[in-house]
């Protein structure tokens, strides 16, 4: 004997599966850098909390952030000081670079995800919609 379902039972059973965060229309807004000019150093005051509302480690971000600045770099605190003079709006420009490569899931656009490590590999993993895609290393 074959039991048939019916659709709209195996959709409710299918979306009852999935994570809460997959169903939320919250808007992911990352918190603009707090930064200023002191003589030929840039410090982004608020660094560590956009590292944390990203849900990333902060050492990784700020290697990335000094890399696409060309610039060298120390974390003192909650704050990442620069060498080199840098505007907001380029400070800014390089973080929305960073999520968009490291943070926002490719596929569904969610940022609910994780990077993990497979071998030498790191992936970024979505954990709202399940889709992997590998990463480049910093």
């Amino acid at each position: 004997m074959v039991d048939y379902f019916d659709y709209k039972e195996l959709l409710k059973r299918a979306r009852s599966q999935l994570p809460e965060v997959v169903f939320s229309d919250v808007r992911f807004e990352i918190p603009s850098a707090d930064s200023f000019v002191e003589g030929n150093r840039t410090i982004i005051k608020n660094f560590k909390d956009i590292a944390k509302f990203m849900e990333r480690d902060t050492h990784e971000f700020a290697k990335f952030v000094m890399k696409e600045l060309g610039t060298a770099g120390d974390m003192e605190g909650n704050r990442l000081i620069l060498q080199g003079k840098f505007g907001w709006r380029m400070v800014n420009e390089k973080i929305q670079n960073y999520v968009n490569e490291y943070v926002l899931c490719p596929e569904c656009g969610k940022p609910d995800t994780k990077i993990i490590k497979e071998g030498r590999i790191h992936f970024l993993k979505c954990t709202a919609c399940g889709a992997m895609k590998p990463l480049k290393s910093l």
